[in-house]
């Protein structure tokens, strides 16, 4: 008879107890145990199976002086040094974010907020990979027609093969000859340069959750990528906890993972978020996929953000920008246009800066309001910006410069909702916030790029070119930057600054600026 053991599991880190804690002994987290009940059977779990009677019966436990010979390992001069061609998705800012196109055999995580787009992004970028290869997509969270119907929307219901649904007609499987990697042909972006004929010629639909199913399916088809919808609703029946759960989380991708390293199938999985945003389930499935993706975007916003938090075949902290239409998601070629105003209009309180993100220089509008408070406490609000950067970079201001901004409500945003978080956007927030005290206009034709120190100094950011070329090729004709940093030979004027005061006084230069301006009115 088989035997039962209860023990209890930690749903953020996976980590096992065998007695109930109100806080996780791991990673304390307060009630995140949960009772799970182990069947001791003979049933193999189909991550773990394989290593049983690893030991030959002829050494029965005895250790022989003979010379270690490997059984499957090999040096680096026995691996073959082929490259891997990587696949065109047919999206460029998909292609971005994984370091140049899709790796064959790679496990891509993509997690976000329900509604943001995971589904329709995978089944648009399915529909162009299926122009040249076998895609096979399972869904758990919706029927066939129910996919069919999304996918007409998206025009890309044509011709496509539902498998195994008892409401829709299940088409013959005609085997189709697939190309080799090495003569992989850019694959066109957007459906108006697609033969409308060949709409999802090679795309398959799955409706199912049993993870045994699913597996019977991919040997039996042999699709070059499976996509995954989503790996929480996949279940695997000899476990005894619910889908979603961390065992079956965990059981569930490692057994995917090992179909794709051996078949050498791409796996595109989505993954579900919990409420503070990270991808819900242990950590270790982070840790077994080779690339996460985060989607990110406001509701009320049109753009969404598909960036790059761990990827093993190229750089991290990468984003594509791809925007919500009628028909899908389509890409945005040139983003700094998202995120600047009217430059023909300026307001006061404003300021262009240049963010980075991975290797994308991007430039955004940062728009500053302050007035007077009227609590004891005056009033902190930062969109789109890190808080705590906020509030030191208004204490430099009121210790080095001399604004009384504890006397001070201040608002700070950036255009477009987009987060730009790292130090080289302090210059231009403390440029706004001046900008806005004093009602006055910065140069619309000047951007911003420099980290802000507690002594007042504006130090030297990273990929200071980079940024310099953005901002030369969309028009603008001065940057105020840190001094000492060399510079390349670009279409703008360079004006080097060492302190926040010296970038004020530049910031604004048909403007008298002197330190009886810095000085509030009497009327505030």
């Amino acid at each position: 008879m088989a035997k039962s053991k209860t023990f209890y599991i930690c749903n953020d880190c996976g980590a096992e107890s065998s007695q109930w804690f109100g806080k996780c002994p791991a990673c304390g987290t307060y009630n995140s145990l949960e009772e799970q009940i182990s069947i001791q059977s003979s049933v193999d779990i189909p991550s773990r199976g394989g290593v049983s009677g690893w030991q030959s019966a002829s050494t029965n436990g005895k250790s022989h002086n003979k010379p270690a010979k490997p059984r499957s390992s090999l040096t680096f001069d026995q691996i073959s040094d082929r490259q891997i061609a990587r696949w065109e998705s047919g999206y460029g800012e998909l292609d971005r974010v994984l370091g140049g196109g899709v790796v064959p055999g790679s496990m891509v995580l993509i997690g976000g907020d329900p509604g943001i787009g995971k589904s329709t992004l995978l089944l648009q970028v399915s529909n162009q990979l299926a122009q040249r290869y076998r895609i096979l997509y399972v869904t758990g969270e919706e029927s066939g027609q129910q996919v069919k119907l999304r996918a007409s929307r998206l025009g890309v219901s044509k011709s496509v093969n539902v498998v195994g649904d008892e409401n829709t007609v299940v088409e013959e499987v005609t085997p189709v000859p697939i190309e080799p990697q090495s003569e992989v042909i850019p694959v066109a972006i957007d459906n108006q340069s697609i033969n409308p004929d060949n709409i999802g010629a090679d795309l398959y639909i799955l409706p199912e959750t049993d993870l045994e199913e699913i597996l019977r399916e991919i040997d039996s088809l042999k699709p070059n990528v499976a996509v995954i919808d989503s790996i929480q609703t996949v279940f695997f029946p000899a476990l005894t906890s619910a889908p979603g759960s961390v065992a079956q989380v965990r059981e569930c991708t490692a057994a995917l993972m090992k179909v794709a390293k051996h078949e050498d199938i791409t796996m595109l999985i989505v993954g579900h978020v919990t409420k503070e945003g990270a991808i819900a389930g242990p950590k270790v499935l982070e840790h077994l996929v080779d690339t996460v993706l985060y989607f990110e975007g406001d509701r009320f916003a049109s753009h969404r953000l598909l960036r790059t938090v761990k990827n093993r075949f190229g750089a991290t902290h990468e984003i594509g920008i791809f925007e919500m239409v009628s028909h899908g998601l389509r890409e945005v070629p040139n983003p700094s246009e998202l995120f600047l105003g009217n430059r023909d209009d300026p307001a006061p309180g404003t300021a262009i800066v240049v963010a980075c993100e991975g290797t994308r220089p991007i430039v955004v509008e940062l728009q500053a309001l302050v007035s007077p408070t009227s609590y004891p406490s005056p009033r902190r609000a930062a969109t789109g910006i890190d808080y705590n950067r906020l509030v030191q970079i208004l204490a430099v201001l009121e210790k080095r410069v001399g604004i009384p901004m504890s006397k001070l409500d201040s608002y700070v945003a950036s255009a477009g909702g987009l987060n730009v978080e790292e130090p080289a956007v302090d210059l231009g927030i403390a440029i706004a916030i001046v900008a806005s005290f004093r009602d006055r206009i910065v140069d619309p034709g000047t951007v911003l790029i420099g980290e802000v120190g507690l002594g007042g100094q504006v130090r030297s950011v990273s990929q200071m070119e980079l940024r310099l070329k953005e901002a030369a090729k969309l028009g603008f004709k001065r940057a105020i930057v840190p001094k000492g940093t060399k510079f390349p030979d670009l279409n703008i004027e360079i004006l080097p600054v060492s302190k926040v005061i010296d970038a004020i006084i530049a910031a604004i230069p048909h403007q008298e600026l002197t330190e009886e301006d810095l000085e509030p009115d009497e009327d505030e």
